[in-house]
């Protein structure tokens, strides 16, 4: 973030490459510079004839380079952004000639989404020496919380422990829809609100009673009672509840505690570094850790790899999710 922020910065600042190659597995930042360059560089007047928005599947090469040659219209530079600029990856050592002596009166900006180049082929030097190559990495799970509280407190808002993780457990580590997510919330709520769990379940459309968090939580305390409900409200919703996300996350669950069981240094900083969690939901994890030895967590992990196969139609193609779903936690507490 800190990087992106920087070259915002400096095109604020009029410190503005030749070349944006903009490329990586998390297409959040590459959105966020490419938006920004494509809103604020050139005025609205200058717009309608010295910028060209392209997309990779629809252009070649020699198509992107001959626009970026044009000289502007009645303005300073022109901008020329391709999206989708993945498509043309077979085609990307075309741009040496181009990289090697840029029109200094265009901004070119590339987005390359979900590849990056090897650093070592000639055009990406090029690319880097007389542009910016910027490299936008993917999140690890246990970056995203935080990730989250720094969008949230520079809105001036912040955000409870669980209802952050009911986020990053349904939307995972895809910053674009959490960013989204977080952004409805800041309409309807306002400015220096606590973000709950029930603002997540009212505004969002998570429920914060039945949900795979609950589930795991109810199978690490052994409250049957409890996995067995929020099962059968799994089985009535499927659309919301798919069988195969949530026999992935009760999974990660119990891999989570498998490398619990086998750390020798138990200290709550160090465990909540190696399993990947916030250190606010380890009290969970302890109690879990009392509730299943090490050979019960093998057996589980073994049968919910079965129980994953069945989910996907292999051998199983009767059962319901229902059944599913009680043969995994009959697995689980049995």
């Amino acid at each position: 973030m800190e990087e992106v922020i920087k070259i915002l910065n400096d095109i604020k600042a009029g410190n503005i490459k030749p070349i944006y190659f903009l490329m990586g597995d998390e297409p959040y930042y590459i959105d966020i510079v490419s938006d920004y360059i494509e809103k604020k560089v050139l005025s609205e007047e200058e717009k309608g004839f010295n910028q060209t928005v392209l997309y990779g599947r629809d252009v070649s090469v020699e198509d992107i380079i001959s626009t970026a040659k044009r000289y502007p219209m009645m303005a300073q530079r022109q901008v020329v952004i391709v999206k989708e600029a993945q498509d043309l990856s077979r085609y990307i050592d075309k741009f040496e000639s181009y990289a090697d002596n840029p029109m200094l009166s265009t901004v070119l900006v590339i987005c390359y989404k979900y590849k990056t180049l090897d650093k070592r082929k000639k055009v990406t030097k090029l690319l880097a020496k007389n542009g910016l190559v910027y490299e936008s990495k993917k999140l690890y799970e246990n970056q995203v919380g935080d990730w989250i509280k720094r969008i949230l407190a520079s809105k001036k808002y912040t955000i409870e422990p669980k209802a952050t993780a009911m986020l990053v457990e349904f939307l995972g580590t895809n910053l674009g829809k959490i960013n989204n997510e977080l952004e409805k919330l800041q309409i309807i709520l306002p400015k220096g609100s606590v973000i709950s769990p029930k603002d997540i379940e009212e505004n969002i459309g998570f429920s914060k009673d039945f949900n795979v968090f609950e589930l795991r939580k109810a199978i690490g305390e052994r409250n049957q009672l409890k996995a067995y409900t929020i099962a059968k409200n799994f089985a009535n919703n499927p659309k919301e509840n798919p069988m195969v996300v949530t026999t992935s996350l009760v999974f990660g669950f119990f891999i989570q505690l498998l490398k619990y069981h086998g750390l020798k240094d138990k200290n709550p900083k160090n465990v909540a570094a190696v399993i990947g969690v916030n250190p606010y939901f380890l009290k969970e994890y302890d109690v879990a850790l009392k509730n299943y030895p090490m050979k019960k967590v093998s057996q589980i992990v073994a049968s919910l790899r079965d129980i994953d196969v069945k989910s996907k139609g292999v051998g199983a193609s009767s059962l319901s999710n229902f059944d599913l779903l009680r043969e995994m936690l009959y697995n689980i507490f049995n």
